[in-house]
C-alpha cells in the first residue's frame, strides 16, 4: 500500500537457476558504445528489441523508462548477448529461452553479457522487477557476442491487457517471505513485477501487456493520506513518472482488449485525518465515485466502447472500497455499458506474507488464477 522508498544500493550481478550454463558478466560501458567490439557488422550486433509496456524513445534508438514490468524481448543467434543498461536505481531479470539465468541488481551504466550458450538461435527477455516513480532507467539494445547476430524482433502479440493499479499490481515485496523484510533486502530486493498476479494472468493467455502500477497511489487518496494535491491520476499519462507534464503517446498497435483497474486500497484502508479534503467516509465516497467514473470516461475514450473494463476490488478495513466500487459498475452497466465488470477477489488461502502485509508469491498465483477465471467468464473475442 505504501510506496517503496528511494534505498541506497550497491550494483552487483548475481546469476540464478543452478541448472542454466550460461555465464553472465558486466562490463563498463556506455550504451552508445556498445556496440564498438562489433565495427564491423553494426547492423546485426545491436539493437533489435521490442518493448512491452510504456518507454521514452531516444534518437540513438535507447529507451528510457519509470513504470514497473517493463520488457525488452529479442532474438538473436550465438552463444551469447549483451544487455545495454543505464540504470543505477533497478532491479532486471535475464530470460533465455523462456527460462530465467540471472537478475541484475541496480546495474549502472554496463553491458552485461550472457555468454556460453549452445551456438543457435534463442530468445532473450529483459524485464524491470522494481518501481522508480523517482528516476528514468534507459535500455540501449541487445548486442550479439562475437560470431553471432542479432534478429529481427519478436511479433507482437494480438492479445493486450493493462492492468492499472497500486502496489498490489506492482508486486511490492512479493519475493519477501516476512512482513518486515528491513533485515532480508528491503522492498525492492523483494519485489518482482514479473511475477505478480497481471504479469503471470498476461503470460497464461498469451498476451502483452502493460504494469502501469504505482505505490501508494488512490483514485483521489493516497496511503494514510500522504502527499495531498496528487493521486494515481496524477501520473496516469506520463510515460516518465518523474517528469511533470510528461505524456505518454499511445502506439498505433496498442488497443488492449482487457483493461483491470486497481484503485482503492490506498483510498480507503487508513482512517481519514483533520485537515483532508473529506470529513466523513461519506464525502470520501463520493468523490472517490466522481472520480472513477471520470476515469472510466478517459479509457473508453482512448480505447473505444469495444474494451472490456474490469473494476476490482478486495476486502480492506471494511467493505466501503468493494461496496462503492461494486455500485460504480451497476451504474455503468445501467447506463448501457455492458463491457464493465466487477471483480471482488478474496481467498481463504491468501497469507499477505509479503513486504508490510501484501501478496506473497504465493497469493499472486491465487490471485492470478481468480482473475484467469472472471475474464474466461467475459465474452472476449480475442
Amino acid at each position: 500500500m505504501r510506496t517503496a522508498p528511494h534505498l541506497s544500493r550497491r550494483a552487483l550481478l548475481t546469476a540464478a537457476a543452478a541448472s542454466v550454463t550460461a555465464g553472465v558478466t558486466a562490463a563498463a560501458a556506455a550504451p552508445s558504445q556498445a556496440s564498438v567490439a562489433h565495427r564491423s557488422r553494426p547492423s546485426s550486433a545491436f539493437g533489435g528489441f521490442r518493448t512491452v509496456g510504456r518507454v521514452k524513445k531516444a534518437a540513438d534508438g535507447s529507451v528510457r523508462y519509470t513504470w514497473p514490468g517493463i520488457a525488452f524481448e529479442g532474438r538473436f543467434r550465438g552463444t551469447g548477448v549483451g544487455i545495454v543498461l543505464d540504470d543505477p536505481a533497478n532491479d532486471y531479470d535475464v530470460q533465455i529461452d523462456g527460462t530465467t539465468v540471472g537478475t541484475l541488481v541496480t546495474p549502472g551504466r554496463t553491458t552485461s553479457w550472457i555468454r556460453n550458450l549452445t551456438d543457435t538461435e534463442h530468445t532473450v527477455r529483459l524485464v524491470k522487477r522494481t518501481e522508480s516513480p523517482w528516476a528514468a532507467g534507459r535500455f540501449g539494445g541487445f548486442a550479439a557476442a562475437r560470431g553471432g547476430e542479432v534478429l529481427a524482433a519478436p511479433a507482437a502479440r494480438s492479445r493486450q491487457i493493462e492492468f492499472i493499479g497500486d502496489s498490489f499490481t506492482a508486486g511490492y515485496g512479493n519475493v519477501s517471505a516476512t512482513r518486515d523484510c528491513s533485515a532480508n533486502g528491503g522492498v525492492d530486493r523483494n519485489s518482482n513485477a514479473d511475477l505478480a498476479f497481471g504479469a503471470l494472468t498476461a503470460r497464461e493467455l498469451g498476451a502483452d501487456y502493460q504494469q502501469n502500477a504505482f505505490s501508494g497511489r488512490g483514485m483521489v487518496r493516497n496511503y494514510n493520506g500522504g502527499e495531498p494535491g496528487t493521486d494515481y491520476r496524477t501520473y496516469y499519462d506520463r510515460a516518465l513518472l518523474n517528469v511533470v507534464g510528461d505524456v505518454w503517446r499511445k502506439p498505433r498497435g496498442w488497443r488492449p482488449q482487457v483493461v483491470v483497474i486497481g484503485l482503492g486500497i490506498n483510498d480507503f484502508s487508513t482512517p481519514l485525518h483533520p485537515g483532508e479534503p473529506w470529513a466523513t467516509q461519506s464525502e470520501l465516497i463520493a468523490a472517490y465515485t466522481s472520480a472513477y467514473h471520470g476515469f472510466l470516461d478517459k479509457l473508453r475514450s482512448r480505447y473505444g466502447s469495444r474494451t472490456f473494463l474490469v473494476v476490482s476490488a478486495t476486502p480492506v478495513s471494511g467493505t466501503a472500497f468493494a461496496d462503492t466500487a461494486r455500485g460504480i459498475v451497476e451504474d455503468r452497466n445501467a447506463r448501457g455499458d455492458d463491457r464493465v465488470s466487477h471483480w471482488y477477489y478474496d481467498d481463504p488461502g491468501l497469507d499477505r506474507l509479503g513486504c508490510d502485509w501484501h501478496p506473497s508469491l504465493r497469493d499472486h498465483r491465487i490471485i492470478s488464477g481468480l482473475l484467469d477465471r472472471h475474464l474466461a467468464a467475459l465474452p472476449l473475442k480475442w
